[in-house]
């Protein structure tokens, strides 16, 4: 039971991470409020990106030199490769650093037309560079198969990112608020918040390199006691492992920057389209509810779906490094099948509680709830594109067909950025633009990452069990879901109705798999309280 839950918590750190980062996002918003987070988010995306590199990209290919290295009994060589990396990151953080310092007013003022983000900006420096510790050290534990520490520090580094956004971003609104009635601009609150929610990312980026540093100080000892047993033929010189670690690293961080570009872009798009039509004074606010509030929410159910794939992916890898391709394909069905059930539903429920989602997120009934609740109708789709983008880009990197994932990443975005621009910034479509160029980035990901999959491996998908029927049992249960909303929910609250209507909608849905022989015992022991669907199932003769 220990171990399972020490491997639960590993396999599921990455879409859990996802998830903690997207909610930050909401209880930030009714901080510093939608303006806020529009300010906000600039910075933010940028820490991002960069982290993709210097903590993402970089920690991965430590891993890997180093793990082949430990495997072989090479300690001298792992300890030499770690130790070129940490310099080598160190250097390309400080570079992101100085980048988003000295580069802030450009950001702020041409990049995304949002000149007060300039301050927040320049609180992601000390993030980024930062975050280039964590990344090396979160690769050093990886490469000697310290998974649960790199979990730790990832929980721990989201938790208290929330926390200190969060309080940060309150103090520094409320010095701000002074700030703006001395200056008579109400902005200045605003953009006080979002610095303080940056350094609170700041923050959790310290803490966690405490962590790691403690974690190291302690098993340092255990790890280098291997060196009478070192195998190394020879010494590896600094150069052949700058070399290799350059060539795994970049392929990773380009890859990952193209997938996650899109936001700073969808940003200047937006407030490029609000300016020219007149609309300059909501932009911000307008950005803020998009990306704090719809994205987050989105994002969530997303990354939820995600976590019922993901574990799938190593064992798709392993088998087929093992040749073993028939169990690769009857595990990648098995992958889709998991996406779809995950995926359908989660999306279908966002879209038939779309009101009381928004309801949620502000407060009360206004007319932002109602344009928030159409965005959240008009984009759940991206959901189950989302999910399926997750599991084909991932299945091409494990499967080492990484140049496929990076021409799949480079055309969507190039996509994006055609339809983005048609739609936004020519033909002024607002939100609607940006969530018809999202639907595109995001469409064509997935076709394309399907069809360069099964084209390698020969997959064939089984369409009625592992799409069709699921997709058929989410829709019956959303008309369940938003009925009962539809009932209760002005009499119990948007909370309750939340609750209650996911509850019994799923109860409908696990039920209609059953039906449609979609989900067996197996998957249903896996499933909290299955035995009672196991056992009605026994009883009116569906299993």
């Amino acid at each position: 039971m220990a171990g399972n839950l020490k491997n639960r918590m590993v396999f599921s750190a990455g879409p859990v991470s996802y998830i903690l980062l997207f909610f930050l996002r909401i209880p930030l918003s009714r901080v510093i409020g939608d303006a806020g987070v529009g300010l906000f988010a600039p910075a933010f995306e940028i820490f991002v990106l960069t982290t993709l590199v210097i903590s993402f990209a970089m920690s991965r290919a430590i891993s890997g030199i180093v793990r082949y290295r430990v495997k072989r009994e090479r300690y001298r060589n792992a300890r030499k490769a770690f130790r070129t990396a940490f310099l080598m990151n160190l250097v390309l953080g400080g570079v992101l650093a100085l980048f988003s310092l000295f580069l802030s007013t450009w950001i702020a003022d041409i990049l995304v037309l949002e000149q007060l983000s300039r301050m927040a900006l320049l609180a992601a420096a000390p993030a980024i560079f930062l975050a280039a510790f964590v990344g090396s050290f979160r690769g050093y534990f990886s490469g000697h198969g310290m998974h649960l520490i790199v979990a730790h520090s990832q929980y721990i580094e989201k938790l208290t990112m929330i926390v200190g956004a969060v309080f940060a971003g309150r103090a520094f609104y409320t010095y701000g608020e002074k700030v703006a009635a001395l200056k008579h601009l109400e902005a200045h609150a605003y953009a006080y918040g979002a610095l303080g929610a940056m350094l609170g990312v700041v923050i959790s980026q310290f803490i966690a390199i405490l962590h790691l540093l403690l974690c190291y100080v302690i098993y340092a000892g255990a790890l280098n006691g291997h060196r009478g047993q070192d195998n190394s033929r020879r010494a590896e010189t600094r150069f052949e492992l700058q070399r290799l670690l350059l060539v795994n690293l970049f392929p990773i961080a380009l890859i990952a920057v193209l997938s996650n570009l899109f936001m700073l872009i969808d940003q200047r798009f937006l407030n490029y389209s609000l300016n020219v039509t007149g609309q300059g004074d909501v932009r911000t606010a307008q950005w803020g509810c998009f990306y704090g509030k719809f994205a987050s929410l989105l994002g969530i159910g997303a990354a939820f779906a995600c976590l019922f794939v993901h574990g799938h992916i190593g064992k798709i890898g392993s088998a087929y490094e093992r040749e073993e391709y028939r169990s690769m394909r009857e595990r990648i069905g098995k992958a889709v099948q998991n996406a779809s059930i995950a995926a359908f539903p989660t999306a279908i429920y966002l879209l038939a509680l779309a009101k009381p989602f928004a309801s949620c997120c502000y407060g009360k009934a206004t007319a932002q709830v109602t344009v928030l609740a159409g965005w959240l109708q008009k984009g759940a789709a991206l959901i189950i594109l989302f999910v399926f983008c997750f599991l084909f880009g991932q299945l091409l990197y494990q499967l080492r067909f990484v140049r496929e994932l990076f021409l799949t990443a480079a055309a969507s975005l190039l996509a994006h950025l055609l339809f983005g621009w048609v739609f936004v910034r020519q033909m002024h479509m607002g939100v609607d633009g940006l969530l018809c160029a999202l639907i595109v980035f995001f469409g064509i990901y997935m076709v394309c990452g399907f069809l360069l999959l099964n084209r390698h491996i020969k997959y064939r998908m089984e369409w009625f069990v592992g799409v069709v029927f699921p997709f058929a049992a989410a829709a019956v249960s959303g008309v369940v879901v938003y009925l009962i909303a539809m009932a209760i929910g002005e009499l119990v609250g948007n909370a309750i109705t939340i609750l209650i209507a996911l509850l019994v909608g799923l109860v409908f849905y696990i039920f209609l798999l059953m039906l449609l022989r979609v989900i067996g015992e197996t998957e249903l022991h896996e499933i909290p309280l299955g035995f009672l669907f196991i056992l009605l199932g026994r009883n009116i003769g569906i299993l």
